[in-house]
């Protein structure tokens, strides 16, 4: 089947767009020690070039350029060479190179950036830079994007950010991030795809990533790999999150319930349903999804996060979206997952509520409070009504209960609030925190985003974090799916 599974997601390949951006007309006359910035007017991906040139006499040495890309202008001045990160130093977006002979001259990586900082390192007499392109690369087909028409301003402007997030993040397959990873994430893929179903549209992108997952090994337990490499040879990832392979189950239900292909569904269905089966392999005595390494799952950036409550809610939120699913195909399987909805709702119901308290304080996550659990309960169906938005409105204001860290988990949140109902909420919400991105002068939506701590990272160097983060273009998808429901 694997074999079978790449075949498909090549028929699925897409078709790379170009755009060149003309970046300044200026010919730059420079000696050693100069530099200047160059302002795309935008974030984009892809590459760069300029022509090198001379005044009076040919160089005759290479001339040596720094050559920085930065997606937010308080990069410019960033040294990398401070970099105190746990990932590697690589990633940024740093070159030095040698320019041999004048002309032009084209650099081979592909960059995501906003703003370009050329400084001349060493150069044998005085040259010229000029000519600079800057061709932007995406697989997003902006001709046939969906127009929505969006009244307010100020979700127009937040949604055209998003927009722009997930055209940047839209390559061969959807990349989590175009800066570091660039690699196909299932949780960025599950909401890059909810977004592209309401904006670009591109459902064979989306077919595409089900399918190099299909074809990804799964760990010893049966649980597939949080990611995966698919150019220029496919390669399984070797991080295993169990969130992240039951949220595959609900990403595959997505895609039927938007796209009507249940032929593809039903191809990758039995790779889903192993994921179902690995999980319930997993229950412990109570009926509960166990947590035994925190490793194993992700739910949010949040260090301090208990994620057994939480990971329960992903469990119920994707055997309950099976069994909508499978209900609507009239499969048989319908009535299992029915079933252990009801045996796992019932066990979350004994061991993780909090009747006393009114709350998910539990043993298993030791009586810690957070945003997180109330949300995947409420997403899980395990309460519902006035009763859950005031748990979750009360969670979120607690100052001792854990909060969101991530866009990712802010996602969850808001779309808490739309299965409470909660429409304009939703909205508020969304202008309230992707919005205040846009307000702080974003041009996409960044990987990690603490409002009043803009330090935050997860990786121990915030010059590592991602200012342009797939995971975090859904405002475009609450906009513009609120929009149709009205």
């Amino acid at each position: 089947m694997k074999k079978y599974f790449l075949q498909k997601a090549d028929e699925n390949l897409p078709k790379i767009y170009t755009e060149k951006i003309s970046v300044s007309s200026d010919t730059k006359v420079l000696h050693r020690g100069d530099s200047f910035v160059l302002d795309l007017g935008n974030h984009y991906v892809g590459y760069f070039s300029f022509v090198l040139g001379y005044t009076n006499i040919y160089p005759d040495a290479p001339v040596r350029l720094c050559v920085k890309f930065c997606e937010q202008k308080e990069e410019l001045d960033a040294d990398y060479s401070l970099y105190k990160g746990i990932l590697s130093p690589s990633w940024l977006q740093e070159e030095i190179i040698n320019v041999d002979s004048i002309g032009e001259y084209k650099m081979q990586r592909r960059y995501a950036a906003r703003y370009i900082k050329i400084s001349v390192v060493f150069t044998p007499r005085e040259i010229t830079l000029s000519d600079f392109v800057f061709t932007a690369v995406t697989s997003a087909d902006k001709e046939n994007q969906v127009k929505a028409n969006i009244e307010d301003p100020e979700l127009k402007a937040i949604d055209a950010v998003g927009m722009n997030t997930l055209k940047n993040c839209m390559h061969r397959v959807f990349e989590d991030g175009p800066k570091r990873d660039r690699r196909l994430w299932i949780g960025d893929l599950r909401l890059q795809a909810l977004t592209s179903y309401y904006t670009y549209k591109q459902d064979d992108l989306v077919r595409r990533c089900l399918y190099l997952f299909a074809a990804a090994d799964c760990d010893s337990e049966g649980f597939l790999p949080g990611y995966l490499y698919e150019d220029p040879t496919f390669v399984s990832g070797y991080w295993f999150l169990r969130d992240y392979a039951l949220l595959f189950a609900v990403t595959l239900c997505d895609y039927y319930q938007h796209t009507g292909d249940e032929k593809t569904f039903m191809d990758i269905y039995p790779v889903a349903k192993a994921q179902m089966e690995a999980a319930h392999r997993k229950l412990d005595q109570n009926g509960i999804l166990m947590v035994k390494d925190a490793h194993d799952i992700f739910i949010d950036w949040n260090r301090n996060l208990k994620k057994t409550t939480a990971l329960n809610g992903v469990y119920l939120y994707a055997l309950g979206t099976l069994y909508k699913t499978l209900t609507m195909l009239k499969h048989e399987d319908a009535n299992l997952y029915g079933l252990r909805y009801n045996e796992a709702k019932e066990a979350v119901l004994n061991h993780l509520y909090n009747k006393a308290e009114g709350n998910f304080a539990n043993e298993y996550d030791g009586y810690q409070t957070s945003v997180h659990s109330v949300a995947w309960m409420i997403l899980g169906g395990v309460i519902e009504g006035e009763s859950a938005w005031a748990l979750l409105q009360k969670t979120i204001e607690d100052q001792n209960s854990e909060k969101a860290v991530t866009p990712y988990m802010h996602h969850y949140i808001a779309e808490a609030m739309i299965k409470l109902g909660k429409n304009k909420e939703t909205l508020d919400y969304v202008k309230n925190f992707w919005g205040l991105m846009v307000r702080q002068g974003a041009d996409t939506f960044y990987e990690v985003f603490v409002p009043g701590n803009p330090e935050k990272s997860p990786y121990g160097d915030k010059m590592m974090n991602s200012m342009c983060h797939a995971w975090s273009s859904t405002p475009s998808y609450f906009i513009r799916k609120q929009i149709e429901n009205s």
